[in-house]
């Protein structure tokens, strides 16, 4: 979260590149919501349910999708947009589905994990 601020926090991160820089940003900002929510799916999924964990884990990284954009309209040469919000918000929920769809528990110990699979 203090790296998303941090380059939140950066006047401007565009390349020159036109089309290519805005889809690579674009790209880029919903694999680091992803990786946000995964990260505190493990966390909560080491006291709860895979299934808590996710929504958990959503509503974190959305929460601090929203905190972000509005970070952004106080940095010149930023703007904080609701599609910016959708696009951090789809990666997290691509992670926060798979998760609590059936991924195993960090709980389960390895002998079940085994006999499971």
């Amino acid at each position: 979260m203090g790296v998303i601020f941090f380059f939140s926090a950066q006047p401007s991160l565009d390349s020159g590149l036109g089309v290519i820089d805005l889809v690579g940003r674009k790209l880029i900002h919903f694999a680091e919501y992803a990786l946000l929510c995964l990260l505190w799916w493990r966390a909560f999924a080491t006291v709860t349910s895979p299934g808590r964990a996710a929504i958990a884990a959503f509503a974190i990284a959305s929460g601090y999708a929203v905190t972000d954009e509005v970070h952004q309209t106080f940095v010149e040469g930023r703007a904080g947009t609701p599609v910016d919000w959708a696009i951090d918000s789809a990666g997290a929920a691509l992670v926060a589905v798979r998760m609590r769809s059936g991924r195993p528990s960090p709980r389960r110990s390895p002998t079940r994990a085994r006999a499971r699979g």
